[in-house]
């Protein structure tokens, strides 16, 4: 990437479920989420919206077949990237949440990597850096386009966020995103790039679990609520708007079909929201396919990803028509696989161009 030029700033819990907890009554909870939100605002405003298209580096030798990780303690503090705490092939050490975020990273690399080919975020052996116990109480994790930063949450209605290895490997391939096709973080093209960090990110939790498609629970952020949250996750791609209906949060307000589809200026124009839609089709792909879905569903849409002709404002249209192609050059036309793609897009309402 040009040094000159800022990646998106991404974070795995969204603007407007902070902005709901800060009318909270309880004067903590609000405190708690008006403090993380001045938080994320600060670091938005240090990167655009937008950015160049991302180039991978010509590497003299070939990437290694190893992640090279590097785990940080912030110490509560938001100066990264902290204190060295474990590095690349050191032993675990007492901190359950440095050795979450160390498996994590390791998992995402291993996923990309036997699935698809891919050496690390950048496909030329990216260090993978980690700075956990960030900030006092932070609602949040984000990757900041050169490392991952976990909170510890407030313990009340957010938990740990290295416990969900989907979390870690959402925020992750937005790194993958963002040296890849670049989606600008914005209306359609900002709820693509959320729903490929959503789709890796379940992807490499049934691959860390070995599971089916009809195995999986095809829910983001699973284990990251309180315990007093009437939810079970952040997201579910199996049934958007299904994954909390709390007091404190809300209702999931994600949408699964266009139909449903929300016009909003908020959250850069309901990027976390409307990317309920592209979410749910690849669940209907996966599970029409059967078996691992990295393997036939994943690949798709990792072809679709890196295929160099998903433009940086690409709509749900583009995309859509662009995974049939992808689906053809691969499978071949007018198999099981060309079928499901198709089906799973007009089930949620969104049109494809057969002809490319």
């Amino acid at each position: 990437m040009d040094a000159n030029r800022h990646p998106v700033f991404c974070t795995i819990v969204p603007p407007h479920l902070l902005d709901r907890i800060v009318l909270s009554e309880n004067v903590r909870r609000a405190d708690v989420a008006q403090r993380t939100l001045e938080h994320d605002s600060l670091q938005r405003a240090r990167r655009r919206i937008t950015t160049a298209r991302g180039v991978v580096p010509t590497l003299a030798a070939a990437a290694p077949d190893r992640p090279e990780r590097t785990i940080y303690d912030a110490g509560h503090r938001t100066r990264l990237p902290g204190t060295e705490v474990r590095r690349e092939g050191s032993e675990p050490g007492q901190d359950a949440t440095v050795n979450r975020a160390y498996a994590g990273l390791g998992a995402t690399f291993e996923l990309f990597l036997k699935a698809f080919g891919r050496h690390s975020i950048d496909d030329a052996g990216l260090p993978l850096d980690a700075s956990v116990h960030y900030g006092e109480e932070y609602n949040n994790a984000f990757w900041d386009g050169r490392q991952m930063v976990f909170g510890d949450g407030d313990g009340d209605l957010f938990l740990d966020f290295t416990v969900s290895v989907d979390v870690i490997g959402h925020e992750l391939a937005h790194g993958v995103t963002q040296y890849t096709a670049n989606l600008e973080y914005y209306k359609q093209a900002g709820a693509l790039n959320e729903s490929m960090s959503d789709v890796f990110g379940s992807l490499i939790k049934q691959y860390t679990l070995d599971q089916t498609a009809d195995q999986a629970d095809w829910l983001i952020g699973a284990g990251l609520l309180g315990p007093d949250v009437s939810g079970v996750a952040l997201r579910s791609m199996k049934a958007p708007g299904t994954a909390y209906d709390d007091d404190e949060l809300g209702k999931d307000p994600q949408p699964a079909t266009m139909e449903d589809y929300v016009q909003t200026s908020r959250d850069n124009g309901g990027v976390h929201i409307n990317s309920g839609i592209p979410n749910h089709a690849f669940y209907l792909l996966a599970t029409a396919l059967g078996g691992k879905a990295w393997e036939r569903a994943g690949r798709i849409w990792y072809d679709t990803l890196t295929g160099g002709e998903l433009a940086v404002d690409a709509k749900f249209t583009d995309f859509a028509s662009l995974t049939v192609a992808a689906t053809r050059a691969r499978f071949g036309d007018g198999g099981e696989e060309h079928e499901a793609v198709l089906k799973a897009w007009s089930q949620v309402g969104v049109e494809t161009d057969r002809t490319r």
